[in-house]
């Protein structure tokens, strides 16, 4: 298995995986909404506002992640948010998503993120560090329908600093639905 930043060559077979897996768990609807949000991300945010890392075996994708900036009126924090994080189905059970955000993170890492957050099942992320905050903490971008899979963690040091004021995140993932 191998790791890697994306190509933009493989846009069409990553935004095919997140349909797949969503698909495969939450159904098609959910499937299909993944998909578009992976797609969205990777073709309408600035260069400069995202990551995306792949996992490949035998030359085929099978997981992803995506991290986009995550900002603060009050704050120049350098954060990220990871959503959405994606393996295909066959390979899922394997340590490989661990293992992808690792990865990502550590890239991140290098280059100079501070923070960063997540949205999704706690259980799930905190094999990969993530810790539960809540909004006094850091606060959503959008209404959380889940407050116990807000999520995060430091970069830089042990714990997370408060962050005073209202965040805000990309456009691709400015929807209430995606929250």
């Amino acid at each position: 298995m191998k790791f890697s930043t994306y190509n933009p060559s493989s846009i069409e077979e990553i935004k095919l995986l997140f349909t797949k897996t969503f698909s495969d768990s939450e159904g098609e609807a959910e499937g299909t909404l993944i998909g578009n949000l992976a797609y969205d991300l990777l073709t309408n945010t600035d260069g400069h506002d995202l990551y995306c890392f792949i996992a490949t075996e035998n030359e085929k994708i099978i997981g992803s992640i995506i991290f986009s900036k995550l900002g603060f009126e009050k704050s120049e924090v350098n954060a990220f948010l990871l959503a959405p994080v994606a393996v295909h189905t066959s390979c899922q059970g394997k340590g490989v998503g661990q293992k992808l955000i690792n990865f990502g993170l550590d890239a991140l890492k290098q280059s100079g993120v501070e923070l960063a957050i997540t949205y999704g099942d706690p259980n799930f992320y905190s094999k990969a560090g993530f810790a539960p905050i809540n909004e006094e903490l850091v606060k959503a971008p959008l209404k959380l329908t889940y407050p116990e899979g807000w999520l995060g963690q430091s970069l830089v040091s042990d714990k997370i600093e408060a962050i005073a004021g209202n965040s805000y995140c990309v456009q691709a993932l400015s929807k209430p639905e995606y929250w």
